[in-house]
């Protein structure tokens, strides 16, 4: 299986690809598209974009376009947009994030655990900067480092990741200033750690013996050793509502 095949299974019952709640991701999109309801909304690296279709879905005016380089997610997202009925509004495109421009302007974009793909915090926001109108907002999701990772953990996302203040200062330096923000908890961090393992693990033991079986099994145990043996106490999530400094 392909590393975005493996991705998807592990993301099956949690609600997004992010430590957060279902009431974080409302409260954390309601605040971002406050006064932009009848606007537009840009996902880079989206996925299978339930961001999108949530916001769609809670606002009628609002007009969406999602952006990823995995088809297979795409055709999710469209599946799952016509189910909802708001697949008229949104608009996706298969291609690199990185790659993506537009005509039109957007009003407020989402970058949620997707700055690796930019190469971090500030090229990716020097990418979204000029994909938004004037007053555009954008919603910035980001592990961080809440203490060194443990020998198990020092290849995972805590090992190259800077503390909160330094993940701040990285988006003051480049220009943006978090107007609202949400640190995930324990509860959501732990939700879906176990989520992914278990999504992966459940999905293979009811496969037949195979080597999609055991490249799932071995996924999960990789995932869950990095984050028993260190990645939980050394990795915290924060979800940032910014905009411009200027």
């Amino acid at each position: 299986m392909e590393r975005h095949e493996i991705s998807r299974i592990a993301h099956h019952d949690h609600p997004i690809a992010a430590p957060l709640s279902d009431g974080a991701v409302h409260d954390l999109l309601a605040r971002l598209l406050r006064g932009r309801e009848d606007g537009r909304l840009l996902d880079l690296g989206c996925g299978e974009s339930p961001w999108l279709v949530r916001a769609l879905a809670a606002h009628p005016a609002l007009r969406a376009v999602g952006v990823d380089a995995d088809a297979d997610a795409l055709r999710t997202v469209l599946r799952t947009a016509q189910q909802l009925g708001v697949d008229r509004r949104i608009g996706l495109h298969h291609r690199d994030a990185r790659e993506f421009s537009t005509v039109e302007p957007f009003d407020a974009a989402l970058c949620i655990g997707a700055t690796r793909t930019f190469g971090g915090i500030g090229p990716a926001l020097a990418a979204i900067g000029p994909l938004l109108a004037p007053g555009g907002a954008v919603l910035l999701g980001e592990p961080y480092r809440e203490r060194e990772p443990a020998p198990l953990a020092r290849e995972s996302a805590a090992a190259g990741a800077p503390d909160l203040a330094g993940t701040v200062a990285a988006v003051r330096d480049a220009g943006w200033l978090p107007v609202a923000g949400h640190t995930s908890t324990r509860t959501e961090l732990d939700a879906y750690a176990w989520a992914r393992t278990g999504s992966l693990t459940d999905w293979a033991l009811d496969r037949p013996p195979g080597p999609d079986r055991d490249q799932a099994l071995l996924a999960a145990a990789d995932d869950r050793e990095q984050w028993l043996g260190g990645q939980r106490e050394a990795l915290g999530f924060v979800t940032l509502v910014l905009r411009r400094s200027a």
